[in-house]
């Protein structure tokens, strides 16, 4: 099995490098064709009502969702579309996204490790050859430790304490399973979001919603080394939850309010595209397989479509309830996307999995 992750690893990032240099048009010959649902993955357990944020670890082709209804966290097999395991020891569902979870998801260390924010303000690390917890990690809040990033570089996660007031980040680090240091948000008004880390700069980039100084919501650049915030980078009629890096100086933030959202330019804030026409976004992610972004929508239960290398908006794909996680793998461009339960298309929930004709790197779609 590890062959598989090895190899598979090896050749996604070739295909990475490629992608990043050289035009898409070059790697697709033919115009991609719609993005249409190509299967349902049903959930073990009780009907997924309340989930989080998701993850796809390509290298090993896994997704991991922080689903709550069941207090673990969902594994898929993203070569397959079935689920293999569910982790439990999580919190759950409490009635309130304060208290609830897991929330944040991110795999350190490919089909060794994964790092989730629970509800109680801890993290908790899973041991992926066991599919176990194995420790767990205060951050020292009263509320739940939401959405994270890791630094392979220094070793380092970042998780958001989105919740407290005021909000804050921890550092953690990865190796020793330590608090680094608390990093608060003073001036934020409504949370603190996705963080993203870039190996390019050795930043962390975090969304903050909104602040006293930009009321539309900021982009804030935090030096993991330095553990302290270097720069701040206002946003107008934003409200960014999601953040996702392409190669290059792309950061789209994904906005909040209704069919916003930007990209910007990483080193200095500059607006690079600014779209009327899709976001209302949480989780947003960018897959180096089709460049292409995909913003989870939670305003509208949509998947939005951002070109990164004309910059457009391809459009909207019509998802289903409580949309608004959304991950994709860069070895075969499939998009997964949680869905909850009552929705028509998933009774008791499910995880839909989408595809572009032309781009899906497994073949021809197949329409379900």
């Amino acid at each position: 099995m590890l062959s598989r992750f090895v190899l598979r690893g090896a050749s996604l990032a070739l295909l990475a490098m490629a992608l990043t240099s050289v035009s898409a048009s070059a790697v697709v010959t033919a115009p991609p064709g719609p993005t249409v649902r190509i299967a349902k993955i049903p959930i073990t357990g009780k009907p997924l009502v309340g989930f989080d944020i998701s993850w796809v670890d390509s290298a090993s082709a896994h997704y991991y969702l922080a689903d709550r209804t069941n207090g673990s966290i969902d594994v898929v097999d993203t070569l397959t579309n079935t689920m293999v395991a569910q982790i439990g020891g999580f919190v759950g569902a409490t009635g309130k996204n304060s208290t609830s979870g897991p929330d944040g998801v991110v795999v350190t260390f490919s089909t060794r490790e994964l790092w989730a924010g629970d509800g109680d303000s801890t993290v908790k690390v899973v041991d992926l050859t066991a599919n176990k917890i194995v420790a767990s990690i205060s951050t020292g809040g009263k509320f739940r430790a939401d959405e994270m990033a890791y630094d392979p570089k220094d070793n380092i996660l970042m998780v958001a304490n989105n919740a407290d007031e005021p909000p804050f980040g921890t550092l953690i680090s990865v190796a020793n399973r330590t608090v680094l240091k608390k990093i608060t948000f003073t001036d934020s008004t409504n949370g603190a979001e996705q963080p993203v880390y870039d190996p390019a700069t050795g930043m962390f980039y975090i969304s903050v919603p909104a602040t006293n100084a930009s009321p539309g919501g900021e982009i804030d650049v935090v030096d993991p080394v330095a553990m302290a915030v270097t720069a701040k980078y206002g946003l107008k009629d934003c409200g960014p939850n999601g953040a996702a890096l392409r190669p290059g100086n792309q950061l789209l933030a994904g906005c909040g309010n209704p069919h916003r959202s930007v990209i910007i330019d990483k080193t200095n804030g500059v607006v690079l595209a600014d779209f009327s026409t899709v976001g209302g976004s949480d989780e947003v992610w960018f897959n180096p397989g089709d460049n292409r972004y995909y913003l989870g929508e939670s305003a509208f239960q949509n998947v939005g479509i951002i070109d990164a290398m004309s910059l457009t908006a391809i459009g909207e794909v019509q998802t289903g309830l409580g949309a608004h996680s959304v991950a994709a793998d860069l070895g075969n461009n499939h998009i997964f996307v949680p869905i909850a339960s009552p929705d028509p298309a998933c009774p008791t929930g499910c995880i839909a999995v989408y595809s572009t004709v032309n781009v899906d790197n497994f073949g021809a779609s197949r329409a379900r």
